[in-house]
């Protein structure tokens, strides 16, 4: 998994997100870009394997390398924490019902991905995560059409599609108790 996480982020294209030759455009802003280099910093130091990146790109910029981590442990920082930012974290498991379990213990729930050839365990885990958003043998797959939003600490309600309009609405009862007549 993380050879082939490795081989696609090298072939990310960092830039002007004008450009439609771009997959990644520089940080929403300076706060955003230290609190991922200082996620990208704590990984190191509690002993996640940096596979890929981890570096700024340019000395006032506020663009950063694509980073992979893979052993990755639940007690770290970038295990707890939504990072927002070019940062995948590689865990390993020993069964089915470990990832399920480890994946629902967090506090967020906005996406998660299944990496599958089997149609079965891609539908069964995906009903299994406590998160807005499964992608399967994806990731980052985003439409119009889609509603988009998470569970837990990851956010209310939804955007995209038609249930993107509940958000633009109020919805009201009101209740009348009426003489009955005959």
């Amino acid at each position: 998994m993380s050879n082939d996480s490795v081989e696609n982020a090298k072939k990310i294209v960092i830039g002007d997100p004008l450009d439609p030759q771009t997959s990644h455009g520089p940080q929403i802003d300076r706060k955003q870009f230290n609190k991922i280099m200082d996620l990208i910093k704590s990984g190191k130091e509690e002993g996640a394997k940096l596979q890929y990146g981890g570096a700024a790109l340019g000395e006032h910029s506020l663009f950063i390398q694509p980073t992979i981590f893979s052993e990755v442990k639940d007690h770290m920082r970038i295990a707890k924490e939504e990072i927002f930012g070019p940062v995948q974290c590689i865990f390993s498991f020993k069964s089915q019902q470990e990832a399920i379990e480890r994946a629902n213990s967090s506090r967020y729930g906005l996406v998660s991905a299944v990496f599958t050839a089997s149609i079965d365990r891609a539908l069964s885990v995906s009903a299994a995560l406590e998160t807005g958003t499964v992608w399967i043998n994806c990731y980052n797959a985003l439409h119009v059409q889609t509603p988009f939003g998470g569970y837990k600490m990851s956010g209310n309600g939804r955007e995209l599609g038609e249930y993107a309009l509940a958000e633009y609405s109020e919805v009201k009862a009101v209740t009348i108790k009426l003489r009955e007549t005959l």
